[in-house]
């Protein structure tokens, strides 16, 4: 009897070790999978960062940050505004496909998304802040919606949440848990989303992470950040760039001013990750993602936001580090990466299958040679104007791409611009139709068709892709009719 409990005592001795040795394997192979962070700001645009040669902004965070990171001269967004960005990036589509390219339309529930792949590979996944993929079922107020807590099927994968579908009062700012209870954020809503940021990495330490982190600002208003970093500008020191007309220079001044602001208040904020994640060990073995969805025009070309294709809209930084795979220097990267593409390549990064869902280039390969992308051009879209750029405000259908020299943009007339933005880096010089750069012209147009072709893009007027799929326009003077299309192409023709 004796022999037998000692036997017995053995072998279970011996399958517990087993068990435990086969736990920490499992621990240690968990531990090589990258984490992933990915910082998203709302309309910053790619020129306004001390790295990127910005004279007035103060960002000591994101330049020592661009010091250690893979630091993307020309990240273009394939459509620049709000909710397109947000669903191409989730999916790795372009708009046409996943069928977001207006704001506040759902990004269907059924979508294979960021969130849901990583999981997948036994993540954890984290959200927090602005979220802007949940929409609102046709007829519905648009903006009563931003409001309503997103449901949980409709969360695209993220378990950790801490979100609203979108807000710009970052004083005032609300939010909705796992729960669907709403809480709000203390003061300056950049701050405490970060410590949120910082508790999840803190309770994660152990297994492999998938964290996004969206804020709010810069995007207007443009006042609204902390008196602290509003002392640091003074409107008469801005330098301007110099397509801003003169007669807007004093406007641009002030806006410039209460934007710079929201940029330093988020580069504190960046800061504090960054000193967590290093506090926490996790530096080297985290994927970290510094981006934005689309830019600003500030006041160039005398406008404000963004849909324009102009480089003060469709532009964005682009950081990305990772220690254990591109090491710690700096390496700068001049072909153009686009939208769709960013997803692709973090999951190469991650060493994760690329689902045959997604129309974007991973790039990982290429970045680990130390090369260069060998992309010739990044597609630029406006399938349909809306809000502030709709019809009635001059807006318009568009199709370009954008290269690392050149900008060519067509609308439903034909060829619109065309910049040399080596000679002209402001984009005042539109060299359409003019006889010496016609075969320039020409190329361009066979690399923009190419990229139609590829992404099944017929370059309709705008109402046939609202009737596709059966979205309403969320403003009266949204929907065009013939007498009106023609009067604004015709109004447009010469810009």
């Amino acid at each position: 009897m004796r022999l037998s409990l000692l036997i017995f005592g053995l072998i279970l001795s011996f399958a517990l070790q087993a068990k435990t040795i086969t736990l920490d394997s499992l621990s240690k192979e968990q531990s090589k999978k990258p984490n992933v962070i990915f910082i998203l700001a709302d309309q910053w645009r790619a020129q306004e960062l001390g790295y990127a040669g910005s004279e007035n902004v103060i960002t000591p965070n994101l330049d020592a940050l661009a010091e250690e990171s893979l630091v993307f001269h020309n990240a273009v967004s394939v459509s620049p505004v709000c909710t397109p960005w947000r669903a191409s990036f989730m999916t790795g589509q372009y708009p046409l496909t996943n069928g977001i390219f207006y704001n506040d339309k759902p990004l269907p529930t059924e979508a294979l998304t960021a969130g849901k792949i990583y999981k997948e590979e036994g993540y954890h996944t984290g959200y927090i802040g602005k979220w802007h993929l949940n929409g609102h079922p046709r007829g519905a107020d648009s903006f009563a919606s931003r409001d309503l807590p997103v449901p949980k099927e409709r969360r695209q994968g993220f378990d950790y949440w801490k979100v609203r579908e979108v807000t710009h009062n970052y004083n005032n700012s609300f939010y909705f848990d796992e729960n669907n209870e709403k809480h709000f954020w203390e003061g300056y809503d950049v701050f405490p989303q970060t410590d949120s940021a910082i508790s999840f990495i803190n309770k994660n330490t152990d297994h492999p992470f998938f964290l996004m982190l969206s804020y709010g600002p810069p995007h207007d208003p443009y006042f609204s950040a902390p008196e602290e970093f509003k002392k640091l500008y003074h409107e008469d020191q801005i330098k301007l760039r110099p397509n801003v007309p003169e007669e807007l220079q004093d406007s641009a001044r002030h806006v410039l001013a209460g934007y710079y602001a929201h940029c330093t208040a988020l580069d504190k904020a960046i800061g504090d990750l960054l000193s967590a994640l290093d506090e926490a060990g996790l530096k080297d073995n985290t994927i970290l993602v510094f981006s934005s969805e689309h830019g600003d025009m500030l006041l160039s070309k005398g406008v404000l936001k963004k849909q324009r294709p102009w480089d003060e809209s469709i532009k964005v930084p682009l950081l990305i580090r990772y220690p254990d795979r591109y090491g710690n220097s700096r390496k700068d990267i001049y072909d153009p990466i686009n939208t769709p593409d960013l997803l692709p390549t973090l999951l190469g990064m991650s060493k994760i299958e690329i689902p045959n869902t997604m129309e974007g280039t991973n790039f990982s390969k290429q970045l680990k040679m130390e090369k260069d992308l060998g992309n010739e051009a990044a597609l630029v879209m406006l399938p349909v104007p809306f809000h502030e750029w709709k019809f009635m405000n001059g807006g318009r259908e568009y199709r370009g791409i954008r290269t690392r020299r050149y900008t060519y943009v067509k609308d439903l007339l034909g060829p619109w611009l065309l910049y040399d933005n080596e000679k002209d880096p402001y984009q005042m010089n539109n060299l359409v139709g003019k006889e010496e750069f016609r075969q320039l012209q020409e190329e361009l147009e066979q690399i923009l068709q190419a990229k139609l072709t590829k992404t099944n893009d017929a370059f309709l007027p705008a109402d046939r892709y609202m009737e596709m799929w059966n979205y309403l326009y969320d403003h009266p003077g949204g929907r065009s009719d013939s007498t009106r299309l023609e009067n604004y192409l015709q109004i447009n023709r010469n810009d």
